[in-house]
């Protein structure tokens, strides 16, 4: 099940909980801990099963008509069965009610981590077209491959 979340409490604690989960995704303390801090402040959904959280999403508006995955999580015994294009789903209906024209999610470029590469499938999986690669906007051992979908409208 999907729920859009409010409290910052509770998207402060799902996010922690999610993240710490995937070290092999956000295993940079200092980056992990402004995701998790980022997400109280941002439109936030997670998927929940048996009533425990197994992932989450949260947007950050980037533009006036352009909306970012700006993190996303499922714990890894939850992959593969549909939880992350259901959190996708249901953030971008929020998007589009909201007249943003585009997403975008930025992820590291596929052919240097087996887990990116797994990430990259599922972005291109759920409509995402590569946009632009920058080697070096984090660092060279991990190039920011930009993804963008446009959502209709406008």
């Amino acid at each position: 099940m999907i729920q859009l979340i409010t409290d910052k409490d509770r998207k402060e604690q799902i996010a922690r909980r999610i993240l710490l989960a995937l070290p092999d995704w956000f295993g940079l303390p200092e980056s992990t801990k402004a995701y998790i801090e980022s997400s109280r402040e941002l439109p936030f959904w997670a998927a929940f099963r048996d009533g425990e959280p197994v992932g989450f999403l949260a947007l950050k508006e980037t533009g006036p008509k352009t909306v970012e995955i700006c993190v996303m999580g499922v714990l890894p015994e939850s992959h593969r069965r549909g939880i992350g294009a259901a959190l996708w789903d249901a953030a971008k209906a929020y998007a589009r009610t909201q007249g943003y024209l585009y997403a975008q999610v930025k992820t590291v470029a596929s052919g240097h981590y087996p887990e990116y590469d797994r990430t990259n499938e599922f972005y291109r999986a759920m409509g995402f077209e590569e946009l632009e690669c920058f080697p070096t906007l984090w660092d060279a051992w991990n190039p920011c491959q930009v993804y963008v979908q446009y959502l209709g409208g406008g």
